[in-house]
């Protein structure tokens, strides 16, 4: 039972992470937050960011398991696909250039309440290219609405499931907010693409590992052909 939950919960805070780790504009501006508010503005923005993710977490991992049993029929197909979509998001992020736009500038007045709701209002009206995203990792993981169990159970499985995205989404924000506001005197624009390379990487990874692991367990004596 215990490892069960352990699994669902972890699946979930890979794809939350995973979802998180793009160096574009909402990490941008709460980047630009975290310079000039603090890191408390910025991780409140990420938190906004983090609920408007899992929000659509939730639409895409319903719609997944609605298709579950089409799903299972070309489970390997679909997370072979999904492996190379992720791949080639990692290797975009990867050769993504730095944003010249963070610097520093004059505090806001802004609330809390408002550095939340901006960010979840801004998550939102960039559905299109993230419920995509975070679907091509449901797919590569394999994760499902329950584990041939149904009702309670499945319930369960889906709330451990996306308490998980949403937990690991906000531990990226809060990551990336504790490191951007403990070297901010020295934080410069080249950093981001850094950030972007080292994501990059680790999503390219993801992908990779995932297409390898497909083939090998497909093949007799888990060798590959």
């Amino acid at each position: 039972m215990w490892s069960s939950i352990i699994d669902f919960v972890l699946r979930g805070v890979i794809v939350g992470l995973a979802s998180s780790v793009t160096v574009g504009p909402v990490a941008v501006l709460c980047i630009q937050r975290t310079l000039n508010k603090g890191r408390r503005a910025g991780f409140i923005s990420g938190l906004g960011v983090a609920c408007a993710d899992t929000l659509m977490a939730i639409i895409a991992f319903f719609f997944y398991s609605l298709l579950e049993s089409q799903i299972k029929e070309y489970e390997d197909i679909i997370t072979v696909v999904g492996g190379m979509f992720v791949l080639v998001v990692g290797v975009a992020i990867f050769l993504k250039k730095a944003s010249p736009q963070i610097h520093k500038k004059q505090k806001s007045n802004s609330t809390s309440w408002r550095d939340f709701a901006s960010m979840f209002g801004f998550t939102l009206a960039n559905f299109v290219s993230v419920i995509p995203y975070i679907l091509a990792f449901f797919a590569m993981l394999g994760v499902s609405s329950h584990d041939g169990s149904k009702d309670v159970a499945s319930l369960l499985s889906s709330a451990l499931i996306l308490g998980g995205f949403f937990a690991g989404a906000a531990m990226w924000w809060f990551i990336i907010s504790l490191i951007i506001s403990l070297f901010k005197r020295g934080f410069r624009p080249h950093h981001m693409q850094t950030i972007n390379r080292v994501a990059g990487v680790i999503i390219s990874l993801l992908g990779i590992i995932t297409i390898l692991s497909t083939f090998i367990s497909n093949t007799p004596n888990g060798a590959v052909k």
